[in-house]
């Protein structure tokens, strides 16, 4: 389970403390009895290509991969709901679970933030919940590891770690041929277009944000079928 705070921190945006914690970090991975040789390998990779680089440098080659489009966002209902409002329910379902087990958020992040999920999943006392909660987003976790895979990042590595741990979903193969063929993320060059379309959506009349009772799992994931045609940026 100390392998997910691993993750969690290696794929968090880059501070001081985790360039120091590196050696630490492979040590902790290279024990981990269910890790398979070939993910340890991929992660030391990921690790040693942060060994020697100015925070500054670090930060800046994050915030490029991963905030500068919504193919690689790290909100996992980003991938899933768009935004629609569905996603508000889900993210109230996902906060009602963190509660539920005494995990109180205290940084300025969204639930589904995929490290601050990982986080969560982390401190769980059951390993048996933990692992079903992630296999519950791997749909959308390979997806992501498919398209860093696809721009040769090493940060795949951490995906695929998650997918050695949880198991790779049924429909593994059309996940990464979506991630083979769809092209660039255009999310950017269309933003006027797409913060126009998305704000008409977002003004429908309803209570978006009501709580919903008995048992949920808050990261149920929509269909395949609907996210290998959806279009980043675009309400499922």
């Amino acid at each position: 389970m100390l392998t997910l705070k691993i993750l969690s921190v290696l794929l968090s945006y880059p501070q001081p403390e985790m360039l120091n914690a590196l050696n630490e970090m492979a040590e902790i991975i290279e024990r981990d009895a269910d890790l398979s040789k070939a993910p340890k390998k991929a992660l030391h990779s990921l690790i040693d290509s942060q060994r020697g680089i100015d925070l500054l440098d670090c930060q800046e080659r994050y915030v490029a991969l991963f905030d500068r489009g919504r193919f690689l966002s790290l909100h996992i209902f980003e991938h899933v709901h768009g935004e629609s409002r569905d996603r508000g329910q889900a993210m109230v379902n996902l906060q009602q679970l963190y509660q539920s087990h005494g995990f109180e958020l205290t940084v300025r992040e969204l639930p589904d933030y995929i490290p601050l999920f990982l986080e969560f999943l982390a401190q769980l006392d059951s390993r048996e919940q933990a692992m079903q909660l992630l296999r519950d987003a791997m749909p959308v976790l390979s997806l992501l590891g498919a398209r860093l895979a696809e721009r040769g990042s090493e940060f795949h590595a951490i995906f695929d770690a998650l997918a050695d741990l949880a198991g790779e979903p049924e429909d593994i193969d059309d996940i990464r041929q979506q991630a083979a063929v769809e092209g660039e993320d255009e999310t950017l060059a269309n933003m006027d277009a797409i913060w126009e379309e998305e704000a008409v959506s977002f003004m429908v009349a309803g209570d978006t944000c009501h709580t919903q009772t008995g048992t949920v799992n808050p990261i149920t994931i929509t269909p395949r079928d609907q996210i290998l045609n959806a279009s980043p940026g675009r309400s499922l």
